[in-house]
């Protein structure tokens, strides 16, 4: 039977919006014990779904039973919980920019916080701390590209990642922040991106 604050905390996770990341940890003013035993409860009703220990979702529900999260938004949700910043990298990365088709069993980010991993279902994912430089590109696209080019490598890139890549910039917004972030990049990647850039001020000057 619970106990008055066991009430409020059940009342409270009850109430949390559809689709919400729901961490142990975000109780800790609650004892231990209570809370294990409020999310077991709320686990066996139906109400949230356990991903990994410690954390679990209240799915936003259809016809066709629970909405999972998607894997990107477990992690966004660590994330924010860690006050860590994250970046795809290997496949995860290759397959967020359409450069590879591949879908990751695996999906690894390189991240400020600690190194973990967890495994949700049938996947697993990676967290490895990396160095600061890392998270130094302004553009999403940019610190995206570093990683899935270190994941391709050098005599690896072809005809068809080129092309793929030559889309990518040209629809990069922030060409000033896009720029910036070219001349920080490792000198071999910046030798295939560069030549784009122009490509696109170019084209740019021409269309005016």
């Amino acid at each position: 039977m619970f106990k008055m604050n066991d009430i409020t905390l059940k009342e409270r996770i009850t109430r949390s919006k559809d689709n919400s990341i729901i961490f142990r940890s975000d109780y800790v003013q609650y004892h231990p014990e209570s809370v294990g035993n409020v999310l077991s409860e709320l686990v066996r009703e139906g109400i949230i779904i356990r991903l990994s220990p410690g954390i679990y979702v209240k799915p936003k529900m259809s016809r066709f039973g629970a909405i999972m999260p998607t894997i990107e938004e477990i992690v966004k949700a660590i994330a924010e919980r860690d006050k860590a910043q994250v970046l795809p990298s290997g496949t995860t990365a290759l397959n967020m920019l359409g450069l590879s088709t591949q879908i990751p069993m695996t999906y690894s980010y390189l991240t400020s916080g600690s190194s973990r991993s967890l495994s949700i279902g049938d996947r697993k994912i990676v967290f490895k701390r990396s160095v600061p430089k890392t998270f130094a590109y302004k553009t999403k696209l940019t610190a995206l590209l570093v990683q899935a080019l270190r994941s391709i490598g050098e005599e690896n890139i072809e005809k068809d990642h080129l092309n793929r890549i030559r889309v990518l910039i040209a629809k990069e917004k922030d060409k000033d922040a896009l720029n910036r972030d070219v001349a920080i990049m490792p000198v071999w990647m910046r030798k295939i991106v560069k030549p784009m850039l122009d490509e696109r001020e170019k084209h740019e000057t021409v269309v005016k």
